[in-house]
This record gives structure tokens, C-alpha cells and sequence, in this order.
């Protein structure tokens, strides 16, 4: 250890840490800039660090290595989600979430037919979109068909909830906890698709249960027309390719995913160029640097914070004293069941990075443990995951913490069912 962790400077960093935190939660209720606390906090931490180094016998080389190496891995996230924000932002501007809205609406199914076609559209965009792009275009449909119908209205979403996030479990681009244990290279693109089975079990056991208490009402028919804006489908064809882009410079080529991510950004740019030229002076030109500004850069900041905080109790020593503690005290089952809970009330994105820098020996199925409980754990409460956050907005007057609370004894039953069927699957 670099600094011993009952130093006073040490002990200083643990605190400013906490109060970062306490500071997120606060901004996320509030509804201002949550990266604002953890970038504070990170800057504090190495500040704390850089004037106590000269005591430890730490020289500034070794300080611009360990902050280097974190800027490298903040980097390679930041460029892959700048590109997968894009490309999800093109599809918004083109309608394409629109177009598949007013599909179902006008489909005219029943309450009960939609609860489970929603769910589904979840499940399966999640793992190519994030699970908070997911939870808002299939919120959108669920207030759209249901707003006369609160029954429906808070199952719904929280089926949408859990849903998305167990979806993106077996994706490497269905959450950040996924894509950074992906880059990580603690388990391969391919070997992902081990935790279907377990996220499906995740998805349909509380959805089965909660399905006979939605009712068979059939909404009212809306007269939405709305069509694709030109480039649509082929701007699909394009984040495919890209994605698939980025699998092989990651698997086959070793380049990092970011690189394929990057490619796929760079046509995208150029066909939204010619979209633009091509649409007439009526329409609004297609700018892909008008999508870029739109981004959440809150929350890429806040990624930010959150590594160079967690990056920074690692140099002190934190992550090793809580790695023995927990992975060589607890074992690694108890302590990834306990993570994926613990992720319900703490974002699971500090998490996962505090696993990765604690660097636990672990076997491959216990990395896909970790990735799966981390992964579905945020569903047993609203706060646990950007899904439920965001829906909690969008719904603000009936999908609430307090309704969503009263499903956790079914959602919790599909927690432990998703880990069941893994050990029964995948155990060593």
C-alpha cells in the first residue's frame, strides 16, 4: 500500500468519497447535474494524494502513471458511449422510436397483450440500446396506450424496468456494468449469451405474475400517422454494422472496441451529410453535430468522477483491504449476490468499476456472476438503475418509488430465479 489507509490524508479521501456520494443522491433529487459532486470529489481525492506523496516516498512519475492509466480506461468508455449515444440519437431524429409507438397504438390489442409485447420490445432493445434509451421509448408507448388505465400503467412500467436491465445483462451493449467487463476482457463478446436463459427466467417470472393483475380493457384507438424521415433504415443497417464493427476489432483483431465503435461514428456523420443536402429547405437539416450536443455529457461526466474517485482509493489501498475482506472473507458467491442487492441502492456503474479495480481472483463463472447480479439487482427498487429513474420522470404522478416498492417481493423472486438457473446452467 502506497498510503497506509489509517493515515489522516487517507482517511480524508474515504470521506470525500462518501460525501460525493451523498452529494449524487441529493443532485438526483433535486433533478440538477449529478456529475457536479463525484467530479468535485475525484479532483479533491488526487489533490489529497499528490500533497501527501512527497511524505510517502511517492514520486510524480508514479502519480501520472496510475492517473494515465485511469484516463486511458475512462477514454475507451467515453468514446464507445459517445458513438453508441449518437447513433441512438439519429434514430430518434429519423422517427424511428416513433414509428414503432404508433404501431402499437393503433395495433389495437388489449391492456394485458400490451403488458407483454412491451416487455418483450424491452427485453430484446436493451441489448442493443442502453436500458435508459430502452425504458423511455417503451415508457413513451405504455403512458401513450394506458393513461386512463392506472392499473396498467404502474406494472407496466415496472415490467419495463426489469425488463430492460435483465435484458442488457447478456449484452456487452445492453448496460456500462456489461460493456466494461467486456473491455476489461473478463469475459469474451461471445460467452455474454451464457446469462440469456438467466435473464430471461429474471423477465418472465415477474412478468407472468404481475400479468393477472393488469386488465384486458382495450384502450382507445388513436389516430397517430407517423412516418419514417428519410435515411431511417439504412442509419438501422448502419449502427449494425457498427456494432458488429466493433465485435470483430475487439475479438478477432485485437483493437479495441472503441475503434470499431469510432469507424461506425465516422460513416454515420458522412451519410447524415448527404441526408441533409438531400431533404428540402422545408424540412429541418439532418446535423449530426446537433445530435452530439444533445448527449447526456451528465452522466459521461459523471463516469469521470466516479472512476478517477474509485481509481484513487485504489492507489491509497482501499479496493485491496475491501477485495480480502469481502472476496477472501465472504467468497465470491455470497459477495456477488450481495453486490447485485447493494446495486439497488447504489448506482451499479460505482460498483462494477470498484469490482474491476479490486481485481478479485475469480473464476469465469463467478465474472459472470458479478455481471448478471449487477445487471438485474437494480430492478428490486425505481432508484436502482437509470431505467427506473428515468421512467419515474416520465411517469412522474403514477409509476412512483412507493409503487414500484410494492413488487419487490415478485421482483426479488425473479433476482434469485436468475441466479438459480445461472448456477444450474453455467456452475462449475
Amino acid at each position: 500500500m502506497l498510503i497506509a489507509p489509517w493515515h489522516p490524508a487517507a482517511l480524508l479521501c474515504l470521506i470525500v468519497f462518501f460525501l460525493s456520494y451523498v452529494g449524487v443522491l441529493m443532485e438526483e433529487r433535486l433533478r440538477l447535474i449529478k456529475s457536479k459532486p463525484v467530479m468535485l470529489g475525484a479532483a479533491l481525492i488526487w489533490l489529497i494524494i499528490a500533497l501527501t506523496a512527497p511524505t510517502q516516498g511517492i514520486t510524480h512519475e508514479q502519480l501520472h502513471e496510475a492517473v494515465n492509466h485511469g484516463l486511458g480506461e475512462y477514454g475507451a468508455l467515453l468514446l464507445f458511449l459517445l458513438s453508441a449515444m449518437t447513433f441512438i440519437g439519429a434514430l430518434q431524429e429519423r422517427r424511428v422510436f416513433d414509428f414503432l409507438n404508433a404501431r402499437l397504438v393503433r395495433a389495437g390489442l388489449n391492456l394485458r397483450q400490451i403488458f407483454w409485447i412491451t416487455g418483450l420490445m424491452a427485453f430484446f432493445l436493451s441489448p442493443l440500446a442502453d436500458n435508459l434509451t430502452t425504458a423511455l421509448v417503451v415508457g413513451a408507448i405504455v403512458l401513450a396506450v394506458g393513461r386512463d388505465s392506472p392499473r396498467f400503467i404502474v406494472p407496466a412500467c415496472v415490467n419495463i424496468v426489469n425488463s430492460a436491465n435483465a435484458g442488457g445483462a447478456f449484452s456487452p451493449f445492453g448496460d456500462i456494468t456489461t460493456l466494461m467487463v467486456w473491455q476489461a476482457g473478463k469475459v469474451d463478446f461471445f460467452e455474454f449469451f451464457s446469462l440469456f436463459v438467466p435473464s430471461l427466467a429474471c423477465f418472465l417470472i415477474p412478468a407472468a405474475i404481475m400479468s393477472f393483475f393488469v386488465p384486458r380493457d382495450k384502450p382507445p384507438a388513436l389516430a397517430q400517422d407517423i412516418h419514417l424521415r428519410r435515411g431511417a433504415k439504412f442509419i438501422m443497417f448502419l449502427g449494425l454494422a457498427t456494432i458488429a464493427t466493433a465485435v470483430v476489432f475487439e475479438q478477432f483483431l485485437g483493437l479495441p472496441a472503441f475503434m470499431g465503435m469510432m469507424a461506425g461514428l465516422s460513416a454515420l456523420m458522412m451519410t447524415a451529410h448527404f441526408i441533409g443536402k438531400a431533404e428540402s429547405e422545408d424540412e429541418d437539416g439532418f446535423d449530426i453535430f446537433k445530435l452530439l450536443s444533445r448527449i447526456e455529457w451528465d452522466t459521461l461526466l459523471f463516469f469521470f468522477g466516479v472512476m478517477f474517485c474509485v481509481s484513487g482509493l485504489a492507489f491509497i489501498g482501499y479496493m485491496e483491504i475491501v477485495s480480502r475482506t469481502l472476496y477472501e472473507g465472504w467468497g465470491p458467491d455470497v459477495t456477488n449476490i450481495a453486490m447485485g442487492q447493494i446495486s439497488a441502492i447504489i448506482d451499479n456503474i460505482p460498483i462494477m468499476f470498484a469490482v474491476l479495480t479490486m481485481n478479485p481472483e475469480m473464476s469465469h463463472f463467478h465474472w459472470l456472476l458479478i455481471t448478471l447480479t449487477t445487471g438485474i439487482g437494480g430492478s428490486l427498487l425505481s432508484v436502482g438503475s437509470a431505467a427506473g429513474v428515468a421512467l419515474m420522470g416520465l411517469a412522474s404522478k403514477q409509476y412512483t418509488f412507493t409503487a414500484h416498492l410494492k413488487w419487490l417481493p415478485v421482483l426479488a423472486l425473479g433476482y434469485a430465479a436468475a441466479i438459480a438457473v445461472h448456477y444450474l446452467l453455467n456452475g462449475p
